[in-house]
């Protein structure tokens, strides 16, 4: 019988400095844009005048450390990838970053407008390339492993830390008592937290291990205390749609049986649509009603009818002041003070305009959407989470504004979506195929 002896070429390869290198700047990146830069921050008028006159002057701090992280990405990929990384960026992404940057020619606020495009494309460039450079596998370990020390620091914070829940000083007096940890607003973090009960969720579903399921509990009790209505209510939604996904990939019949009911849950949302317009209608004509998004949207639509095809700019809607798209439709009310339109397609539509909401729709919904129906979609289990947060944020895009904007963190995850999708295909040409989840 032959002695077995250890060959050092079958051993796994110890990851290189330039991996290690990309590993962080990738973990340093999902920080910046899950937590930001302003954890338990006061919130009081002062400060968030201060952070607006910030943003419209250019935020230094956010910006060296975004091209910071992007300079460690670009390292590691060059030294792994090559030249090969600079296929990293889907071509209608590259297209629709193009677009906004264009945006700059005919906006009153070309300066403004450019610096935040290129910010975008430097955020956007970062994901495609983390994900191109370490794989599928590694960076959703990495994500992982990122979102479950959130969970956590967010438990401790709120036992430990005073503003780590809204007080009643905050300058939105009714957030008083809502929990958002170590995030900036409550809804910024009910929104972390419902992608990551999402994806605790779906991994303790295939894995059935304990640390996945107390995660998972820890979120989703977590997501409760935010009072955010936005994730608390598209949570099911998501989780509804993960599912629907894992029993269409199974076999013509199950495929037959998830599209049936898609199309009653949407016939019967259609209906009930009908049936309570007039009060549905009610509480759109009522400025107040969704913490004053009705207001935001009329004063959009109104934009939108006067310049639908190019917008205004990337990036003017927000933290512009008298400058804002929006200013001359809603005067010196305090709509005009606003730093997001409550809406992301509605608010691409009016800094990007149509021709930018199309392209944007075709890379972030039409494009996706395909790719997730794909045969090479092997990895069942894992894609379907995929898909209940791409739902999750496709819906949550209807009530936040998300695309395009690099201090959301749905738009990251969407970007990590498309970057999954396209690294996943390339996976499969090459052979390359594995379980993202080891079970």
């Amino acid at each position: 019988m032959a002695t077995e002896t250890y060959s050092p070429s079958l051993a796994p390869a110890r990851p290189g400095i330039e991996t290690r290198i990309a590993e962080a700047g990738f973990v340093l990146l999902l920080l910046l844009v899950i937590v930001g830069l302003t954890p338990f921050d006061d919130r009081t008028p002062a400060a968030l005048n201060a952070r607006a006159a910030a943003s419209e002057g250019g935020d230094a701090l956010r910006q060296l450390a975004y091209v910071g992280v992007f300079a460690m990405i670009v390292f590691g990929a060059m030294r792994i990838r090559g030249l090969a990384m600079l296929r990293a960026m889907p071509l209608m992404l590259a297209v629709l970053m193009i677009w906004c940057l264009m945006t700059s020619i005919w906006s009153t606020e070309p300066d403004v407008v450019a610096r935040r495009a290129m910010l975008s494309i430097i955020f956007v460039s970062s994901v495609m390339l983390s994900i191109d450079t370490l794989g599928v596998r590694r960076t959703f370990e990495l994500w992982y492993g990122v979102l479950a020390a959130v969970i956590v620091a967010d438990w401790i914070s709120v036992a430990l830390i005073h503003n780590a829940i809204h007080l009643p000083s905050d300058v939105e007096s009714e957030l008083a008592g809502s929990w958002r940890g170590v995030h900036a607003h409550k809804n910024s973090a009910g929104a972390a937290v419902a992608t990551a009960s999402i994806i605790f969720f779906f991994k303790a579903l295939e894995t059935r291990q304990r640390r996945d399921i107390l995660l998972t509990v820890a979120a989703i009790g977590f997501l409760i205390m935010t009072r955010s209505k936005s994730s608390i209510g598209l949570l099911p939604i998501g989780l509804a749609a993960g599912f629907v996904y894992r029993a269409a990939r199974r076999n013509a019949l199950d495929r037959a049986i998830a599209a049936t009911v898609t199309a009653l849950f949407l016939l019967f949302l259609g209906v009930a649509i009908a049936i309570n317009w007039e009060m549905i209608a009610r509480i759109f004509d009522d400025p107040q009603q969704f913490t004053g998004r009705a207001a935001i949207w009329q004063a959009e639509f109104a934009y939108i009818r006067d310049h639908p095809l190019i917008g205004a700019g990337f990036g003017s809607f927000g933290n512009t002041g008298v400058r804002s798209p929006l200013y001359q439709y809603v005067g010196a009310d305090w709509v005009a003070h606003i730093g997001e339109g409550h809406n992301g397609y509605l608010e691409m539509l009016v800094t990007v305009g149509g021709i930018g909401l199309f392209i944007g729709l075709i890379v972030l919904v039409v494009q996706p959407f395909i790719q997730f129906w794909s045969a090479k979609r092997t990895d069942v289990a894992f894609n379907a989470m995929l898909f209940a947060l791409f739902t999750f944020d496709l819906m949550h895009n209807f009530m936040e504004s998300d695309f395009v904007n690099v201090t959301s963190g749905q738009w990251g995850q969407l970007l990590l979506i498309v970057g999954f999708l396209r690294v996943q295909g390339r996976e499969a040409d090459e052979g390359r195929v594995r379980r993202v989840w080891r079970t």
